[in-house]
């Protein structure tokens, strides 16, 4: 779908040639990227995770692009607020939102049916465990589970860590997901596999889309792809997360495209042409049907086009209706180096190997901590 993209912005002018290259997944991008930059080969833009692009702009190598936009003619004020603020350190921008998410839960409605439940997701995490899951358990196939935890684990724990009043750190960095309240979601993280709802998967979306696994929860992106696997096999529910004992917990997540530093002013403005073409109204609202990620743009979500399809297509509803509940990651996720890949080692730790929670965690606010030294030094530099 980003190729298609590229090829209309190319079509429909002839000043600007924009290459896509397909470089993996988020990691494998910033890891190539990052190997660009020391050989002196960078591209001129990048899709940037919300875990990669914050170490891009501590080591310099993305630029501002307010004056870029200025120039554009680029109406920053139509982008949804919490998703265009995400980018700015230091009262500048430096990237724009493209290709946002937040994770969704993901149900079987055939399974549901088949355990007399209700066609809807659960509302909340107490309701799952002593209502949902045992029905569907005596209900689906011994070899199918109930639940899959699977691929992206440390975003998808920060909803739930929330969900139970903790969290990962705070915006100044004092890692606090040692303490009780994250502890406590860790323990129901692996109470799951040990009352048997719950496994601990590779790729919860294969396993979904294979019905082996009954419910997930995963990225609003991924809607497309089990959509269509799912066709004449089985029909697919979303919903919000279910509520913790602390309420409502949902997290942001996906990409946005940065400028890279040095560039001559006449790439930056050709790039800049570019990623406003990419997230324009019209575009976003394309975008978002072809894969699932959110529109960008607030008039591309109030659009003609955009509301009628949500009308007969909702699970495409589900995430714009959540999106005004969800809020920025913590810091230990995002701004740390590293911080999702520690965060994640640990949640496997707890599902796999069973260990204790405020052992791991104890451990991981510890590592996380001195990962975060040359962050909190590099921020004060840069007057973020």
């Amino acid at each position: 779908v980003q190729e298609e993209v590229v090829k209309q912005f190319n079509d429909s002018q002839k000043a600007v040639t924009v290459e896509h290259q397909f470089q993996g997944s988020y990691e494998e991008l910033a890891n190539k990227l990052t190997a660009a930059l020391q050989a002196k080969q960078a591209p001129d833009m990048a899709v940037l995770s919300d875990v990669w692009w914050y170490k891009f702009y501590l080591n310099k190598a993305i630029q501002p692009m307010d004056d870029l936009m200025k120039a554009e003619k680029v109406d920053t004020k139509d982008y949804v607020d919490s998703l265009f603020n995400e980018y700015v350190q230091a009262g500048k921008s430096y990237a724009l939102p493209f290709a946002r998410s937040t994770p969704l839960f993901y149900y079987n409605k055939d399974a549901y049916k088949k355990a007399g439940l209700p066609d809807r997701a659960p509302k909340t995490w107490d309701e799952f465990v002593k209502d949902f899951a045992p029905k569907l358990k005596g209900a689906i196939d011994p070899k199918q589970f109930v639940f899959a935890n699977g691929g992206y684990s440390a975003w998808i724990f920060q909803g739930v860590i929330w969900q139970f009043g903790g969290a990962y750190s705070d915006k100044d960095f004092k890692m606090t997901i040692g303490e009780p309240k994250g502890v406590q979601a860790g323990e129901f993280y692996r109470d799951s596999i040990k009352a048997g709802w719950s496994q601990s998967v590779k790729n919860d979306t294969d396993e979904f889309k294979q019905m082996n696994a009954v419910n997930i929860i995963n990225s609003t992106g991924s809607l497309v792809g089990i959509l269509d696997a799912a066709k004449g096999k089985f029909e697919v529910g979303t919903g919000f997360l279910p509520e913790g004992p602390a309420g409502f917990g949902c997290p942001t997540g996906g990409a946005g495209v940065a400028i890279l530093s040095g560039l001559a002013k006449e790439k930056q403005a050709a790039s800049m042409q570019y990623i406003a073409f990419a997230t324009s109204p019209k575009v976003q609202a394309s975008w978002s049907q072809q894969t699932g990620y959110m529109p960008v743009r607030k008039t591309a979500i109030d659009s003609k086009e955009m509301q009628d399809f949500v009308k007969t297509n909702p699970n495409f509803k589900t995430a714009l209706d959540q999106l005004p509940k969800t809020k920025f990651q913590d810091s230990a996720r995002v701004f740390v180096p590293n911080g999702d890949q520690i965060l994640a080692k640990g949640l496997e730790r707890i599902l796999v190997n069973q260990e204790a929670p405020s052992t791991v965690f104890k451990e991981v606010a510890e590592t996380l901590t001195k990962e975060a030294e040359p962050v909190i030094k590099a921020r004060k530099a840069l007057g973020a």
